[in-house]
């Protein structure tokens, strides 16, 4: 006969015992829809700022251009340079990406790139000039783009407990 060994689950104080999520956990969500901007202009669509002692995780981002709206086989953007950035630097692998690889309002595929203390996260589009990759007519005409970021933040407890500091 085979035995049953019983696992025994530690919990760990400032954490859901369901799930392991700090309790304190908050959401962070922005999005903007904007012009779409000029050769060599940069427009940061998204951002959210991570507070000193909270730790994050940028779970979702989304891209939206008016052409794809209207027709979703427009994912090209030859005129549009996407990227993320943490405190102005990219995060790879989203750099310089010129097609939309993770549309607005068709459930993005999750990212979960932790963030580190105290940065700035970004979703930015970037006129570009059409270096003739994609095609001269790839992606259609584009007169809006968008951008929104998702994740979470949590107080870091190494700087003492959570249950005492609210953000």
């Amino acid at each position: 006969m085979i035995g049953v060994a019983r696992v025994g689950t530690e919990t760990t104080p400032g954490l859901c015992s369901s799930c392991g999520i700090p309790v304190d956990s908050q959401y962070f969500d922005d999005s903007s829809v904007q012009p779409v901007p000029g050769t060599g202009e940069e427009l940061v669509l998204a951002r959210f700022d991570l507070p000193a002692q909270y730790c994050g995780v940028l779970q979702y981002f989304s891209q939206f251009t008016d052409a794809f709206g209207a027709d979703g086989s427009k994912v090209a953007t030859p005129t549009i340079e996407w990227k993320i950035l943490a405190n102005g630097h990219a995060l790879f692998p989203y750099i310089n990406l010129r097609r939309i690889v993770n549309p607005w309002g068709y459930g993005s595929y999750p990212v979960n790139l932790r963030l580190d203390e105290n940065s700035t996260v970004e979703l930015v589009a970037r006129g570009v000039i059409n270096d003739g990759t994609l095609g001269t007519s790839a992606g259609g005409l584009i007169n809006l783009v968008g951008g929104r970021i998702v994740g979470r933040i949590w107080y870091n407890a190494s700087y003492g407990d959570a249950m005492h500091c609210r953000h």
